[in-house]
This record gives C-alpha cells, structure tokens and sequence, in this order.
C-alpha cells in the first residue's frame, strides 16, 4: 500500500524560529527522507508555502477563488497533485481543468515551499491492490 503522509504543525510556531532552528529541523528530516530512500520507500515530498498565499476554488460554474485553505470539515483529503506551473494564475487554471473532470471537488492551491523528489515508486491498482513498475 502507499500511504500519504501529511505533516500538520502549528504555523505561528513554525515560522517564529530562527534560520538556525529551521535549519535543524530540515537537517533531521532529510535523515528520515534519507533512511527511507535507501529502502525505496519515499516518493516525493513537499513542505508547503504559507497559508497565507493559499487559494481554494469552490463553487458552481467556473468556481470562485477565495483567501486561505478553507475546506469544508465534511470533506477530506483525497488526492494530492504537484504541478511545474508559472504562477499562481496558471496554477487556478489547472485546478479549474482538473474540477471540470471532477465538478464536485474542492481543490486548494498551495505554492510548494521545499521538494524533494525521492525514489520512483510503483503505480498502484486501487482496484487489485496490485504494484506495477513505472
């Protein structure tokens, strides 16, 4: 099975440390991302920009884009897509093609802060469960 892995902290606290803190922190994770590569169990991973610079599309029709990562509590996290795109517009524009597929979905547009690209992993049959090469 692949699993998502999705680091929640408080922001405030995460942005008040210094160069230095943030550093150390980086530093240990790139043990861990560093550990699980040598098993070949680390796809890609992304810290996130703030979420001050976060856009949701919601609505009917094209969508609205509003301020902030505010999904609704009834929904959940059920896909995660990273995109080479210019900007922020060209950003909206592939959320807004993705939701044409997917009209019922919300999709939050978040910049990447950090990527890491790690190992290729298999592509996954989620009917079978069954692993196959990329």
């Amino acid at each position: 099975m692949l699993y998502a892995i999705l680091a929640y902290h408080v922001e405030a606290d995460v942005l008040s440390w210094t160069a230095e803190a943030d550093a150390a922190v980086m530093s240990g994770l790139i043990e861990a991302h560093d550990r699980l590569n040598r098993m070949g169990k680390l796809g890609p991973s992304a810290r996130l920009g703030d979420t001050a610079k976060a856009r949701t599309l919601r609505g009917p029709g094209a969508g609205a884009v509003i301020d902030g990562p505010f999904a609704e509590t009834k929904e959940q996290l059920l896909g995660f897509y990273v995109a080479d795109l210019p900007n922020e517009e060209a950003a909206i524009e592939a959320a807004r093609e993705l939701r044409r597929a997917n009209p019922g979905a919300v999709y939050e547009i978040r910049p990447i802060r950090r990527f890491i690209p790690g190992a290729a992993l298999p592509d996954v049959d989620t009917h079978s469960g069954s692993t196959a090469a990329r």
